[in-house]
């Protein structure tokens, strides 16, 4: 089940996210209600403790009857017993809902990630889908969690009213009006908590966006000498966030401040005003130790509820976050009657440009200007909207799934992932390792597995960092070859290698794509003068077509790119 909380797709307002925290509760309704019925068990146990003991006290102590003392002691008992019982069976479902809406936050945000595809990184930066993983799931799961301690505490403050309310109306009117009134007050440091809570929550988000910027690249800023300048827009920028936890903080040390004076102060009334009660008579020696039981235990229960009131605003500030990814649409989603495609290899038209890849064929594309190729390839991918037809179907009329298994395009913001290097190779399980080996041996690669300890089997850190830029361009290729789809488009595949590996590179892809269709954008004449054609673009638009050697001599525009590629 997927959630999509009702209402205009844009900013999501506090209604979805309360929504979204109530649709995690009703995930899993046994457990969820379970926790909130042995809440309500457990606390109310602990609230007739002290009814219990001003029974023993004035039935079996004051009037000396053994058998009252035996029977309210063994009331006592049984109530502590309960109280155990519940306790433990409680705090296990409690750790169940907050484990499950803190994963099941984990996974519709990747499900919302995998939708949205290569539009993510254009429509949401990096540090807010990391705190998402990080710091949000905490807060969602403590909300979800402190429900069922919320619940049963509202319940004993109830009870003890009621109890209060039958043996002294004033004690129990000062219970009954002096529990809403500490909640009013703890109300007034929730709403500037809220709001200190959400700032401080953004900057997180786009100071953990820097630092990947910058780490990521750390290599370019050191060599033109920007790292200096980076590192001090970063420590400013920490500091800002700084600046926000200490105001965070300072509202959060009043909250945990009230949770001991209020109460502290709450029980100190009621304990005075039930000595009065005594000394005048009005209510016997078992009813006032019933009465310092009850203000003791009302601790527990308003702490519980400020607590409660803390946990849930920083989860709704989380469920605010996680509702804004889950409500951004993908830019491209299945037409309402996707069209079938023929099987087969077809001819693949972009119109705009004027391109048609034959099917079977290994066709390089060489354009004036690498971002004209990029956009050419992102149409034919359906990455990007364009009058592109497969087998003479639009593709606008083809199923997203359809276009992906039949089209990959590969290029250079492809990512490695950690984990074992066979199973980043073929992440889906779909060839064996001859197919893997012929892979890496077409991409010159193989060298780098017999560097890495392990081999195939050996471990892949995160983006691959432990590789140099041509060794992880030479693995993405290999990852696209051994995925073998219909149609293999290849955004600078060989841009980060040397020459004598290019020449390899170049050599082997047309034996290891023969008979599919593939296309190579690229200007190196390494690559060009092995694709069996050749397609020249400028402005955006195929401007001439032909063997590489045939457009050196006709076209002097063509000329001049690939030069421009060979004296780099």
């Amino acid at each position: 089940m997927r959630f999509s909380p009702a209402g205009d797709p844009g900013t999501p307002d506090a209604r979805s996210a309360t929504r979204y925290l109530v649709w995690l509760a009703g995930r899993h309704p046994l457990l969820f209600g379970g926790a909130i019925a042995l809440g309500v068990t457990w606390m109310v146990a602990q609230a007739l403790m002290p009814a219990a003991i001003g029974r023993a006290v004035d039935a079996g102590l004051a009037h000396r009857d053994p058998d009252a003392l035996v029977r309210w002691g063994l009331v006592l008992l049984g109530l502590g017993v309960v109280q155990a019982v519940t306790g433990i069976l409680r705090h296990r479902c409690a750790a169940h809902n907050w484990l499950g809406a803190a994963y099941r936050t984990v996974q519709v945000t990747v499900d919302a990630t995998n939708r949205l595809g290569a539009a993510l990184p254009r429509r949401v930066a990096a540090g807010e889908v990391v705190s998402i993983g990080t710091a949000d799931i905490e807060h969602i799961g403590s909300a979800v969690d402190i429900t069922a301690r919320g619940t049963g505490s509202l319940v004993a403050i109830a009870t003890v009213s009621v109890i209060l309310l039958t043996a002294s109306v004033p004690l129990g009117l000062v219970v009954v009006l002096g529990v809403p009134l500490l909640m009013a007050l703890v109300a007034l440091l929730i709403r500037p908590l809220h709001r200190q809570q959400a700032a401080y929550r953004e900057s997180t988000g786009e100071l953990t966006a820097r630092a990947g910027d910058i780490v990521s690249g750390l290599r370019v800023l050191r060599g033109v000498g920007g790292e200096p300048v980076l590192g001090a827009r970063y420590r400013e920028q920490s500091q800002a966030l700084r600046a926000d936890g200490l105001r965070v903080a300072r509202v959060e040390s009043l909250i945990q401040a009230a949770q001991i004076l209020l109460p502290g102060v709450f029980v100190v009334l009621v304990t005075w005003l039930g000595a009065r009660f005594a000394l005048r008579g009005e209510i016997s020696a078992g009813q006032l130790v019933s009465f310092y039981g009850y203000t003791a235990f009302l601790v527990s229960p308003l702490r519980n509820l400020t607590e409660a009131a803390d946990k849930l605003t920083r989860g709704h500030v989380a469920a605010r976050r996680v509702v804004r990814l889950l409500r951004l649409a993908p830019e491209f989603t299945d037409p309402a009657r996707p069209v079938a495609v023929p099987e087969g290899p077809g001819e693949l038209v972009d119109v705009r440009s004027g391109l048609v890849l034959r099917p079977g064929r290994l066709t390089a594309l060489a354009a004036t200007a690498p971002e004209d190729a990029a956009e050419i390839a992102d149409r034919l991918g359906r990455y990007a909207d364009g009058d592109v037809t497969l087998h003479g179907v639009p593709l606008r009329d083809v199923a997203l799934a359809t276009v992906r298994e039949r089209i990959l395009v590969a290029d250079n913001d492809a990512q490695l992932f950690s984990g074992a290097l066979r199973t980043e190779l073929d992440p889906h399980d779909r060839g064996d390792r001859r197919a893997v080996e012929a892979a890496l041996v077409a991409a010159s690669a193989t060298d780098i597995v017999e560097a890495l300890p392990g081999g195939l089997d050996g471990p892949v850190a995160e983006r691959g960092r432990e590789f140099s830029g041509g060794q992880r361009q030479r693995l993405r290729l290999a990852r696209a070859l051994v995925a073998d789809p219909e149609t293999l488009i290849l955004v600078e595949p060989t841009s980060a290698v040397d020459a004598h590996t290019e020449a390899r590179v170049a050599d082997r892809l047309a034996a290891a794509r023969r008979g599919r269709t593939t296309l190579v954008c690229t200007t190196s004449p390494l690559v060009l003068g092995r694709a069996e054609h050749v397609v020249f673009v400028e402005d955006g638009k195929v401007v001439a077509e032909g063997r590489h050697d045939e457009l050196l001599v006709a076209e002097p525009r063509y000329r001049a790119a690939v030069s421009r590629e060979e004296d780099r």
